[in-house]
């Protein structure tokens, strides 16, 4: 079962890869860098900012920071312990993919995929009363995801696995901070 999970993995990546188009490779190479998406994520502090009290800021923003390093330190633990290595670096099958970004270190489970779900996660449950569409922020780690396979860093099994941890983490800490850090700030509020 796990070998044909495995052979599904490689065969959707070689096939998801070389669809790409050489005139897309430097759009996609931007598009795969975290720095690009840095207006995104002041879209994000200004949704989760809007029309709330200094407290509540302080506190949606320090939950979001602490699940991110939560996820990024879940990620790199994993890495390490799984040992993956990218299909970028795999002799298997570097000469048959298209390799536009090749990167270090190992492949299970995306990081990449992981904070953007979980980004996305808790920005959208912190704002989804306020902003009904907020929903449609998901497609953003969705297109990032996809961006990984095309430069050949990631296998699909990384991505869908590192989307689930991302969801699992940001729905984990918005129960954190709705059971734990709402109620506590709401008891120490001087009378």
């Amino acid at each position: 079962m796990f070998d044909k999970l495995l052979t599904w993995d490689r065969e959707t990546f070689i096939y998801l890869n070389s669809l790409g188009i050489e005139e897309y490779d430097q759009f996609w190479s931007i598009a795969t860098n975290i720095s690009t998406w840095i207006p995104l994520y002041v879209l994000f502090l200004f949704l989760v900012m809007y029309k709330k009290s200094k407290k509540e800021k302080i506190q949606k923003i320090l939950t979001a920071v602490l699940m991110l390093l939560f996820v990024l330190l879940l990620t790199g633990v994993t890495k390490e312990l799984v040992g993956r290595i990218r299909p970028s670096a795999d002799a298997e099958i570097n000469t048959l993919i298209r390799i536009i970004k090749g990167s270090d270190g190992f492949s299970f489970f995306s990081g990449h995929s992981a904070y953007s779900f979980a980004l996305t996660t808790i920005v959208v449950l912190f704002i989804k009363d306020t902003f009904k569409w907020s929903w449609a922020f998901y497609i953003w780690p969705i297109f990032l995801a996809f961006s990984r396979i095309y430069v050949g860093v990631h296998y699909p099994v990384d991505l869908i696995t590192g989307a689930i941890v991302g969801i699992l983490s940001g729905n984990l800490f918005y129960g954190i901070y709705l059971k734990i850090i709402a109620p506590y700030s709401r008891l120490s509020r001087p009378e």
